[in-house]
């Protein structure tokens, strides 16, 4: 499997993550953000979005950072890290959506403006972030992991970002079950750590 990235992509590296902690061999394709490798011709017949990551599987192309994790978890028959039951199936559904959305509208968000330099009113960011993560905290009071005693791919989507909050000028020193949830994920055999910027908290 070939596996198109940037690595200060966190929704590249939370597909990198889920192929290390399954185990399987990869190759990581590093696509140059900046010098608009992800716009060129070659890459858009990949992933017409022209959006990172793709995953290249002998031909299989599957563009989206949580469709990778459902493809791989289905191919794989990992039923461990995606329930075939129906409401487990709809709980990891509800987590993907929420990395979709106010992970990337938050914590995801926050970071663009310290990394990236992203035109974004880092307040309103940062604010949807604590927003999200107070949520989350509070999910994690009575369980290691989003659905229960196990990590799922839910776990996966929602770690890059939430790890690199402080980058973005995020502060999780008041969410102690989402550091501890942290630490387990981190713990994980396989694991394999998103790049690090010093900017934000983390400068």
């Amino acid at each position: 499997m070939k596996l198109y990235r940037h690595p200060l992509s966190g929704h590249s590296h939370r597909a990198q993550l889920f192929l290390a902690l399954l185990d399987v061999p990869h190759e990581l394709v590093d696509v140059d953000l900046l010098a608009k490798a992800h716009k060129a011709p070659d890459f858009l017949k990949l992933n017409s979005f022209g959006q990172v990551p793709v995953l290249d599987d002998d031909g299989t192309i599957v563009a989206d950072s949580n469709a990778i994790l459902v493809y791989l978890a289905k191919k794989l028959g990992r039923a461990d890290w995606l329930p075939e039951d129906p409401a487990g199936a709809a709980k990891v559904q509800k987590w993907l959506s929420v990395a979709a959305g106010d992970i990337a509208f938050g914590p995801a968000a926050a970071r663009l403006v310290t990394v990236f330099g992203a035109s974004l009113r880092a307040d309103e960011v940062i604010a949807r972030a604590h927003r999200v993560l107070t949520l989350i905290d509070a999910e994690l009071a009575d369980r290691d992991f989003l659905l229960g005693a196990r990590p799922t791919i839910a776990d996966v989507s929602l770690y890059s970002y939430v790890s690199a909050a402080p980058e973005g000028n995020v502060d999780l020193s008041e969410y102690a079950h989402v550091r501890a949830w942290l630490s387990r994920i981190e713990g994980l055999p396989g694991f394999v750590g998103f790049q690090k910027t010093a900017v934000g908290l983390a400068a």
